[in-house]
């Protein structure tokens, strides 16, 4: 199977396409610099030179490939409805280039925002949430499979964790947390983040470009939901920093995210894919020293 992966480079792409190249099958990765273009490269892949603006380019690549991975997202706040009405204009061409062909074509997302309930796959994105823009993206993944395009989504918890991760997430709390001088929860740090590590993310990205059904929503989710005020503590712990509730006005962006209780389910897509973490939790990374050393 030839896989073209917008974002192969990044840190979800490194570890799909790792796992691709490992079952024998071929990655041809966009790289928007050299440097992207050599990691993809030193995994055995095949490297195009281009950005998310490069639309002539990777619709060609999606036409020759058998299936695509789109991971590509730059997590800018200041731009981000302009990334979306990239993204979703991108999305129509696809859709006209490989409208009926039957190919494959699975999408990166993000679990729903319900506060206080486990998300299930069944739940749809909240266009109100912190990242609910991309929502219409969403929505354009999942319309691609009335056009004979076997499409679907791949939505990620808060947290993918593992060693080398460097602007997740978690990494940018840790960050946060250093320019407060706390290890920073909110109200009484029971509000919990779902996470998933990120062999395991990769493991069903692979699976979902094999054999998930059109229109599938699965969601890579190794632990329902992490109580924040743990998170904090271990890494306090880490970095000698106390760990304290902390006032949203003082978190940015970061505080709608770090305040909210926002636990997901994976109960559908354990099934449906015969998929099982076995990866560590975010707790045994933080602790591992992956953050903050």
């Amino acid at each position: 199977m030839r896989v073209f992966i917008t974002g192969a480079s990044g840190w979800i792409g490194t570890a799909l396409s790792a796992e691709l190249i490992a079952a024998g099958h071929e990655v041809v990765g966009l790289a928007r610099s050299q440097a992207s273009a050599e990691k993809i490269r030193g995994l055995g892949g095949t490297a195009v030179l281009g950005d998310m603006s490069d639309h002539d380019r990777i619709v060609s690549e999606a036409s020759k490939a058998d299936a695509v991975a789109h991971l590509a997202f730059t997590l800018d706040f200041a731009e981000f409805d302009a990334a979306v009405n990239n993204e979703v204009a991108l999305l129509g061409k696809i859709g006209e280039a490989l409208a009926d062909t039957g190919k494959t074509f699975i999408a990166a997302s993000g679990t729903p925002i319900l506060l206080g309930r486990f998300a299930t796959e069944r739940d749809h994105l909240d266009a109100a949430g912190p990242a609910g823009a991309r929502v219409r993206t969403a929505n354009a993944v999942l319309a691609l499979s009335e056009r004979g395009i076997r499409s679907g989504l791949v939505r990620m918890p808060r947290s993918v964790h593992g060693e080398g991760d460097k602007n997740g997430l978690i990494a940018m709390l840790v960050g946060l947390d250093r320019q407060l001088g706390a290890a920073a929860y909110v109200g009484d740090g029971r509000n919990r983040w779902p996470a998933v590590h990120i062999g395991d993310a990769a493991r069903l990205f692979f699976l979902a470009l094999e054999k998930a059904p059109a229109r599938a929503v699965l969601h890579a989710v190794g632990e329902e939901g992490v109580p924040m005020r743990q998170v904090a503590e271990v890494i306090a712990a880490k970095t000698g920093l106390p760990a304290a509730a902390v006032d949203t006005e003082k978190l940015g962006v970061f505080g709608e995210l770090l305040g909210g209780d926002q636990p997901a389910s994976a109960e559908v897509t354990r099934e449906l894919m015969d998929w099982k973490p076995t990866g560590p939790t975010l707790l045994e990374d933080l602790a591992a020293g992956y953050y903050t050393d």
